[in-house]
């Protein structure tokens, strides 16, 4: 058994922040807090005192208050071929004052990619949902916002058109 690699390589002059080669793993340094750029000042615990949520029901409105604990670990750095990523590892579980069971809960990742100055944020939520948004900043910006449009891939579209390795 052999494996070839049957992936399309970027189209000819693509000069994305990698260059043409995207097989070989990025080098970082070992200091995330050092390099999260703009998710530098996110990085520990937080906890919302405030929160408000409105949402339906079948006869109108319901309100609830709640408390917001936010934790927001740094993790090693990642990387995917020529990618390099440092990021955060978040989790959030919100509940309502004075109550112990979990009103909300989610966790993910806040992502800093240096070379194509971009911010990622994935989530899940335990009832079968799951988001990837992004958006572009410096590294020395304070504001940056992300987005996620239904559709859409935050992935380079040579990724997405090459195929895994074809195993003979």
């Amino acid at each position: 058994m052999s494996v070839r690699d049957v992936a399309s390589p970027p189209e000819s002059g693509w000069k994305e922040p990698y260059g043409d080669d995207f097989y070989t793993e990025a080098e970082g340094a070992v200091d995330t807090l050092g390099h999260l750029g703009p998710l530098a000042a996110l990085a520990g615990s937080w906890e919302g005192l405030k929160g408000f949520d409105q949402h339906p029901q079948f006869d109108g409105l319901e309100s609830d208050v709640f408390v917001e604990p936010y934790e927001l670990p740094p993790i090693d750095r990642q990387t995917n071929g020529p990618q390099l990523f440092y990021g955060l590892r978040h989790h959030t579980h919100l509940v309502r004052p004075g109550e112990r069971e979990t009103f909300h809960d989610q966790v993910g990742y806040w992502l800093w990619e240096p070379a194509a100055e971009a911010v990622t944020l994935s989530l899940t939520i335990p009832r079968g949902r799951a988001l990837l948004a992004s958006g572009h900043a410096t590294s020395t910006d304070t504001e940056f916002e992300v987005r996620a449009v239904m559709g859409s891939s935050p992935i380079p579209s040579w990724i997405a058109r090459s195929r895994p390795p074809a195993i003979e």
